[in-house]
């Protein structure tokens, strides 16, 4: 009995020992880290954008347990280690059995490895010898000590070598079959089981014949062991094995570089990216700017305006192109906007009651004004609606409206409607800013775009999974939704015939920047906000591109692959109303009577309200008439008057009324005793050229003498919207032409009084 009672207890002290030394060595020897993982940016649905290689520059991306689809677990643990879940590490049947098989063979042709003693090697790599193996067994029970099971094989499947650079299942995947793992065939799963095995000699990119019967003898085993019906291997075994060339993946590079930047050190990055569309609307890019002049990029981006998530995002035409600067990220790059602001300039004119959609505004000369702009087509176009102004994108009409608006509110609004200015022209906002007097972003931009197509809030466009959504108030939604209408007008239609009936369900407006820098195209639908941006990165010109003609099309061309959707839903607090010109009220108001509506049209006003028109002088004059019927004033002329309210169109728009219209018809003549209201009838009257005249080019310059009579004060002279100087009574301004085409020739004189011609030189 004492007998029993010593080994009893030597046996004790021994397990005591053992565990003792075994603690010991835990602590003297701890788990060595794993290597660092590539950084990989997903698409919506899992798969790699693009992937970054890590320290050691191994392609190795991250996959979780939950990741791993059945049937390939089936396969590598039915071939590799059955009695994975069951063991403590070390499975001592396996390697009683290896050895055998060793011995009998005279050489090494079982490991009898379990798949943690294979993750210890990963781990902690040892030599092929006695020592270096009973290293493996210890590593073996120390990594079944500290994990469990899931924890342990979540390690080999990203620790698992697969051929050169390639480590972890899930890299081997996207490499040898492009595709995340839980899309992987029965045989293309079974050859991932087994190639760790041998990564150099079984890679199916340079051993085709070795890998196909290394994956088939994994087939058949499931087969043997039962686990896999007969039919279901003699299908996957019918499957012929390709080769494949390792190429990491490059899908929208330019935002996965962006994200990497600003997390260096994530190891998977989820984005909102639908790697369809993108893939579909990169080969898209990339084929039209092939079309276009030669160091032209271009960059697009797609939002869902329900969410805010990005669903393309494309920085450069080319990624791989240094012709095109294709590195440059386009999307994030601070650029002049051109005309694409002037939506939101009329939206917000709107909520401030300031216009509707069909107010008059006035494209003529500014006249004792600091600032002239010009309009893109050159010229002027009289009097124009609001509708008609931001369809054709016209410089002077918007001009009109911000300087009713004011500058220092407009930038405010924008920004606070999280639309991002950069620039002198956002520190101190001037008129210049509604023309690209001011920088900003293309991701900024489809940002604030989408207020059109979302009741007036903006959404910041979300780039990852887990970003929260943030909304800001930029319009009313009467207001939105009146200058998406207004916008959204079949591009094959022309905007002259001031159309806002169209059933197009894309709102889009194009902008140019100065010195054909940049050419833009948004788009707003109910579904989707779309921007488009082309140009040169390195902020160089680039003649002959333009927002109608280079930018469009390719928006056009973005929104058939996206699908078309339904219209945007009218809100309540929009009506339409019938207005009369030149007044912009309605035809119910008092002023409208007795021939004051000159021209009717129907207008879209939020909460029945209807501004009139702008203007700097008074469009609803008091008339006076003697009893003669002639012009006169209680000031100038003693007597009984009769008094009555007319409505004249402004001054500057005189050249482009009919004759019928002009204050010369409308008004009567004035009496002698009033001499300042024969002042202000005096016309004035280009005598030099004629109207439709025809002259024939002279190189190197066409010498025009330009002369007027009438008027009053001094001459201010314009050529297609350009200032080409001052001239008085009877003098004569001359000018220089160098080129052929179609001219417009105006004047102004003091008082506001305006005359043109048009001209041809061949």
């Amino acid at each position: 009995m004492k007998v029993y009672k010593a080994i009893a207890k030597v046996g004790s002290l021994s397990i005591v020992l053992v565990l003792s030394l075994l603690l010991l060595l835990d602590n003297l020897y701890p788990m060595p880290r794993q290597q660092s993982f590539s950084t990989v940016v997903l698409a919506s649905n899992g798969e790699v954008l693009r992937a970054f290689s890590n320290d050691q520059q191994q392609w190795r991306y991250p996959i979780d347990n939950a990741a791993v689809p059945e049937h390939y677990l089936n396969l590598l643990l039915g071939y590799e280690d059955r009695w994975f879940y069951h063991h403590f590490g070390v499975n001592p049947l396996s390697m009683l059995r290896a050895a055998w098989q060793n011995f009998r063979a005279g050489r090494v042709v079982s490991g009898g490895s379990t798949l943690t003693m294979q993750v210890a090697r990963l781990l902690d790599p040892h030599p092929r010898s006695y020592r270096g193996k009973l290293q493996q067994l210890l590593r073996a029970l120390q990594l079944e000590w500290h994990l469990d099971k899931a924890q342990i094989l979540n390690l080999y499947l990203n620790l698992a070598p697969y051929g050169g650079t390639l480590i972890g299942v899930q890299a081997a995947s996207s490499s040898y079959f492009a595709k995340p793992l839980q899309d992987l065939t029965d045989a293309e799963a079974a050859l991932l089981a087994v190639l760790p095995q041998a990564p150099s000699r079984l890679r199916p990119d340079r051993h085709l014949a070795k890998a196909q019967r290394a994956r088939d003898k994994v087939l058949r085993r499931m087969s043997a062991l039962k686990i896999w019906p007969e039919q279901r291997v003699v299908d996957a075994l019918q499957e012929p094995l390709f080769a494949y060339n390792q190429r990491a993946p490059l899908i929208a590079p330019l935002l996965a570089r962006r994200l990497k930047k600003q997390c260096p050190d994530c190891e998977k990055i989820h984005t909102n990216i639908d790697i369809e569309l993108q893939q579909q609307l990169e080969m898209l890019v990339a084929d039209y700017i092939e079309t276009t002049g030669s160091g032209l990029s271009a960059a697009l981006m797609v939002m869902d305006n329900s969410s805010g998530a990005v669903l393309s995002y494309i920085g450069s035409a080319d990624f791989l192109n240094a012709q095109r600067f294709g590195h440059v990220d386009m999307v994030q790059a601070v650029r002049s906007p051109g005309s694409t602001l002037k939506p939101f300039l009329y939206g917000l004119a709107i909520d401030r009651g300031l216009i509707h959609s069909q107010s008059l505004l006035q494209d003529t000369p500014r006249y004792k004004k600091a600032y002239r702009p010009r309009n893109f087509s050159g010229g002027f176009n009289g009097p124009v609606s609001v509708t008609q102004a931001l369809q054709r994108s016209l410089n002077i009409p918007a001009v009109q409206v911000l300087e009713q608006l004011g500058a220092d509110y407009f930038a405010a609004k924008l920004q606070f409607g999280g639309l991002k200015l950069k620039g002198p022209g956002a520190d101190k906002p001037n008129v210049a800013m509604i023309l690209g007097g001011v920088g900003t972003q293309l991701e900024s931009l489809v940002g604030a775009y989408s207020a059109l197509g979302r009741a007036g809030l903006t959404i910041k466009p979300k780039l990852l999974k887990d970003q929260p959504s943030l909304e800001r108030y930029l319009l009313s939604p009467g207001a939105a939704w009146i200058s998406w209408k207004m916008l959204a007008i079949n591009p094959a239609q022309s905007t002259r015939h001031n159309r806002i009936d169209s059933d197009w369900r894309l709102g889009w407006k194009t902008g140019t920047s100065y010195g054909h820098r940049e050419a833009w195209a948004m788009g707003v639908s109910k579904k989707w906000t779309i921007g488009v941006w082309v140009g040169r990165p390195d902020a160089s010109s680039s003649p002959g591109i333009s927002g109608r003609k280079t930018a469009a099309p390719l928006l056009f061309k973005a929104y058939r692959v996206l699908g078309i959707d339904k219209p945007l839903k009218r809100p309540l607090t929009v009506s339409q109303q019938q207005i009369c010109w030149p007044l912009g009220t309605s035809v119910s108001s008092l002023h409208n009577t007795a021939n004051n509506c000159l021209q009717k049209k129907q207008a879209w006003i939020v909460d029945d309200t209807v501004p009139p028109t702008l203007s700097e002088t008074a469009i609803l004059a008091d008339l006076w008439r003697n009893s003669s019927g002639q012009r006169a004033e209680p000031a100038c002329e003693y007597g009984p008057l009769q008094y009555s309210k007319i409505s004249l169109w402004p001054v500057a728009l005189e050249p482009w009324l009919s004759s019928n219209w002009r204050r010369s018809a409308r008004l009567p003549d004035s009496s002698a005793g009033c001499s300042q209201l024969l002042a202000e009838q005096q016309s004035i009257n280009i005598t030099s050229i004629a109207d439709q005249s025809l002259y024939q080019y002279q190189a190197p310059a066409l010498q025009l003498q330009l002369l007027a009579e009438g008027g009053s004060g001094s001459f201010q002279w314009y050529l297609n919207g350009k200032h080409q100087g001052v001239s008085r009574a009877r003098q004569v301004l001359t000018v220089s032409l160098k080129g052929r085409g179609k001219y417009q020739l105006s004047v102004v004189d003091q008082q506001g009084n305006t005359d043109l011609v048009n001209f041809l030189v061949e």
